[in-house]
């Protein structure tokens, strides 16, 4: 049922509440990137996720990352999402948006 839940909240179709879902405030820029932490509540929890995305010539790029990291907090959650997407921005570079998902 937790696998079930967690696809819901994925592709949309969850009971995020608006509380939870990507706020504009919480995106930041990093390296030319747009980093936008996207938490997905379950529960009393929330798992780390967010987007990572770019202008290149015009056309938004974007890639999504998931993580089995769980906070207690919505902001918790936000500012992990952050530094793992760095991280990823960092390790990946331009390569990280030539793919669906990270």
């Amino acid at each position: 049922m937790a696998l079930k839940n967690l696809l819901k909240s994925i592709f949309g179709s969850g009971s995020e509440s608006a509380k939870d879902q990507a706020k504009p405030e919480d995106n930041q820029e990093y390296k030319q990137f747009t980093i936008s932490p996207t938490p997905i509540a379950e529960g009393s929890q929330f798992r780390t996720a967010g987007t990572i995305s770019k202008d290149q010539d015009g056309e938004i790029k974007s890639s999504s990352f998931v993580r089995a990291d769980n906070h207690s907090s919505r902001d918790a959650a936000v500012e992990h999402a952050v530094s793992k997407a760095k991280q990823i921005i960092d390790e990946r570079g331009e390569d990280l948006l030539a793919k669906s998902h990270c």
